[in-house]
């Protein structure tokens, strides 16, 4: 299934890279570069000329997503024994990189499925939900969703009202959720649920898997939206929903951990869509100002420009730097709940700067659909919100601050 994989690894050193970066190069070890090789390779044939299409028509990246399982770009988080490749975090982070340089409507779905969807269910889960999600998620068969966010529970994620209670061998799931990414898509949510609404915040969710068709689940509307269009974004709705007792994901209401290692790791890999769109803007803006001539030479022969496109690549650079080393930490077994949110803040605010930037490098240009720019844009609003708001992100590095010092 993987065969792609391990013969771009072994063909690496005849291959002809388009994009070079000696630094990140220095930073991945062979197999970190062949999976890089491979996702950059199918973002650049593959997604590339479908992107504008994509988000004109709000279409969800279904097919693609699906070739990116079977090319095992999908697994990475996911030990062999579940259908996954044990690359770890920064292989994972590569891709979704690699994928956000042309698309960040596909970089967030892969974010959303990988991150979201299945390292709660591979933190809690038991073995055998482990083989029967996992496995066909991590092949790209099947799309995972996490539904957490609710209409007045978005940044307080211990406000969760949805409950399930226990009724003989079913739970019975009342409620629902917002802003829930690849919805209507998806087969396996992972929703967080109060199952004991006497304790207070954080405690006492529970994190129950409800399967796509379940009576009593229903999916509303996509939303229409300014960021990231292609992505489905949906409500869930939840009306005397009864799933079986068996489908609790690890200790009763002791949930939240689960998915906030989850939402750990997403804050990694939101940071690598970040900085993916912030380098497909960056060479965007590049190749327009070696081709635009302004009084007679190229603009790129003015500081008012050279010196714009310094700084943004000076920028995507420091922060691919912060990303690989915080994805290191994960893969070492390292605390990094505070590197992932200083992470998440820097490479959401430093891609909606860059994108801007690029924008200006282009002028009028910079607004028009044909030059894309004005799609990373507004796809980099998203990246300041989810996986915890840039506020949220900075009271998160304050606790620890407070804590350290």
């Amino acid at each position: 299934m993987f065969h792609s994989l391990w013969c771009l690894g072994a063909q690496r050193k005849g291959m002809v890279i388009k994009m070079k970066d000696l630094m990140a190069d220095f930073m991945l070890n062979e197999e970190q570069l062949a999976i890089r090789d491979l996702a950059r390779k199918f973002s650049d044939e593959q997604v590339a000329p479908t992107a504008v299409e994509m988000d004109q028509k709000h279409a969800y990246p279904l097919e693609q997503i699906r070739a990116l399982g079977e090319m095992g770009l999908l697994g990475s988080l996911i030990p062999e024994e579940f259908g996954g490749t044990t690359l770890g975090c920064l292989a994972n982070a590569v891709v979704i990189e690699e994928l956000g340089r042309n698309s960040g409507t596909l970089a967030l779905c892969v974010d959303a499925h990988c991150s979201l969807g299945m390292v709660p269910l591979l933190a809690g889960g038991s073995e055998a939900q482990k083989k029967r999600y996992l496995e066909p998620a991590a092949q790209g068969q099947e799309i995972l969703a996490f539904g957490l966010t609710e209409p007045q529970s978005g940044s307080d994620a211990g406000g969760t009202r949805t409950t399930a209670v226990l009724d003989g061998d079913e739970w019975v799931i009342n409620g629902s959720k917002s802003w829930i990414t690849n919805a209507g898509y998806a087969d396996t949510y992972m929703v967080a649920c109060k199952t004991d609404p006497k304790l207070r915040g954080s405690k006492g969710i529970s994190l129950i898997i409800v399967r796509k068709g379940t009576p009593g689940f229903e999916i509303g509307k996509p939303e229409t939206k300014l960021s990231v269009r292609g992505s489905s974004t949906c409500q869930l709705f939840f009306s005397d929903c009864r799933v079986p007792k068996e489908n609790l994901v690890g200790e009763l209401d002791h949930g939240f951990p689960y998915f906030m290692k989850g939402l750990d790791e997403g804050r990694i890999a939101i940071s690598a869509c970040s900085i993916g769109m912030a380098q497909g803007a960056v060479e965007r803006a590049v190749r327009y100002a070696k081709d635009r001539v302004a009084f007679g030479k190229p603009i790129t022969e003015f500081q008012g420009v050279s010196f714009q496109l310094a700084e943004m690549e000076t920028q995507v650079a420091v922060d691919r730097t912060m990303l690989y080393n915080v994805a290191k930490m994960a893969d070492a077994g390292i605390p990094f709940s505070k590197e992932a949110a200083m992470l998440k803040l820097y490479a959401s605010e430093m891609c909606d700067n860059v994108c801007r930037q690029a924008i200006q490098v282009m002028g009028g240009n910079g607004i028009s659909e044909e030059y894309e720019v004005e799609r990373f844009y507004r796809d980099s609003k998203l990246n300041t919100i989810g996986e915890g708001t840039s506020e949220i992100n900075k009271l998160v590095i304050v606790r620890h601050v407070l804590n350290k010092y």
